[in-house]
């Protein structure tokens, strides 16, 4: 198997992960760290496969940088730690490079998971006045569209 077949597996691999943890969130608003370790298992399996690894310096130290902005928001409780989790997970895969295109699809299909929580298609957990809302399902998405568009290509 050619690395390029190699690296387009761990892609269709990680995209069945991430469909995984979005129904997991829908269901129990809830994001297991064995996903989440397993999706960083992939992004490094990818990295080496797919030659990406020359660059692996910055998606790792833009993730980290953004884990510490997040952080901030959820220690005000504005999101919840498997968001935090699967967040930092997808700055990784997507790093400095493809960031702009991932915040793109990000906020497309939040909005469109917002609307369907106005329009009563999708629901939201009320917890001490407040909704909450899994958040997986437009991260999940989001990082599935830049694999579509080859953001992520062999190197």
């Amino acid at each position: 198997m050619t690395a390029s077949i190699a690296s387009q597996t761990v892609l269709i691999l990680t995209a069945a992960v991430l469909f995984y943890a979005a129904l997991t969130d829908l269901r129990r608003y809830k994001i297991g760290n064995e996903l989440i370790l397993v999706l960083t298992g992939l992004f490094f399996l990818h990295a080496f496969l797919s030659g990406r690894w020359t660059t692996l310096h910055w998606n790792v130290g833009f993730a980290a940088l953004l884990f510490v902005i997040m952080l901030y928001f959820y220690s005000m409780k504005l999101m919840g730690g498997g968001d935090l989790k699967l967040l930092t997970v997808a700055f990784l895969w997507v790093g400095p490079f493809c960031a702009f295109p991932f915040a793109l699809f990000l906020l497309f299909f939040v909005g469109i998971h917002t609307l369907g929580i106005k329009l009563k298609l999708a629901g939201a957990r009320m917890l001490d006045g407040r909704a909450w809302v899994a958040f997986a399902p437009s991260i999940a998405a989001a990082l599935m569209s830049v694999f579509i568009v080859g953001c992520l290509r062999p190197i």
